[in-house]
């Protein structure tokens, strides 16, 4: 008997696993109730970028000033560009990886959606 499993609400990710009574999420470490499942009330994260625009997860976006890094020395350049990002959140609303800098979290105020 195969019972299909639904995808993560939070990553969409396919790959989710039964662990006792909860679904996990191997790819996020999203965890939740199949009773939660069910019922379709999600909480919709809204995020607004510098220019007032609505983002979105998968949206890209640009880094509208110059950005330390928190632990480095280097700094995030503006102009700066970052593909499909992640809404989370918290106050550091946005998930992302940035090449040459690696998994990092931004703050939807200093960038403006492409």
């Amino acid at each position: 008997m195969t019972t299909e499993l639904p995808a993560c609400p939070q990553c969409q990710s396919p790959y989710i696993y039964e662990d006792g009574n909860v679904l996990v999420c191997p790819e996020c470490a999203h965890e939740w109730s199949p009773a939660q499942n069910n019922n379709k009330e999600e909480l919709l994260i809204v995020a607004k970028d510098a220019n007032g625009n609505e983002l979105a997860d998968g949206d890209a976006v640009t880094v509208i000033k110059d950005l330390k890094v928190k632990g480095s020395s280097s700094t995030l350049k503006q102009g700066t560009k970052v593909k499909s990002i992640r809404l989370v959140e918290g106050d550091h609303n946005i998930d992302c990886k940035i090449d040459g800098f690696g998994a990092m979290k931004l703050k939807s105020e200093f960038v403006k959606k492409l």
